[in-house]
């Protein structure tokens, strides 16, 4: 085995860190290069820390987006039942305004027909064609009775004068009976 040596290996460094050592090997602190403890402890977070810390803040939106959607949920099923209880009552409407507006057409139709059976279902028409006939009857029967009264003032007079005639014919006879019982 050949050995060759050619100088020291020593480094700038390790002859620095020789100079500085005290004590066994445990340098003295410099200083003016001095931090304080907070920022000599403070670790700088690693890449996993910085993920979940991330992974935190989004887990937290979404837990608050989570809950501002579930209260809307909430606020719109109240919504849907207004609007269902709403939609029910206007079917209720409807169905009992369809109910009335049948029961109307039946009244109505049995109005009609009673109209008719009693004559009230005519057209004007026919009502002045009704008045009119109806006038021509009053007048016959207004004559008739004119004319029956007239033949009943006739009969009164010719019964008057009957009546007379009799009470003479009857005074006559007297008359005529005294004469013969005289004889």
């Amino acid at each position: 085995m050949k050995r060759f040596v050619v100088g020291s290996i020593v480094t700038p460094e390790y002859s620095e860190w020789f100079r500085k050592r005290i004590n066994d090997n445990i340098p003295r602190p410099s200083l003016e290069n001095a931090r304080p403890i907070g920022e000599q402890l403070q670790i700088t977070p690693s890449e996993l820390e910085i993920i979940r810390q991330d992974f935190k803040k989004k887990s937290s939106e979404l837990r608050k987006k989570i809950e501002q959607l579930e209260e809307e949920k909430m606020h719109l099923r109240l919504d849907v039942d207004v609007q269902r209880t709403e939609a029910e009552k206007w079917r209720k409407g409807k169905t009992k305004a369809e109910e009335d507006l049948n029961s109307l057409k039946t009244d109505y139709k049995k109005l009609r027909l009673s109209m008719r059976t009693v004559g009230l279902g005519k057209t004007s028409e026919q009502w002045r064609h009704k008045i009119r006939e109806e006038k021509a009857n009053t007048d016959r029967w207004e004559i008739k009775f004119r004319e029956a009264q007239a033949r009943n003032e006739v009969l009164k007079k010719s019964m008057s004068k009957s009546r007379n005639e009799r009470g003479e014919l009857r005074a006559r006879v007297a008359e005529l009976e005294k004469s013969l019982h005289q004889y």
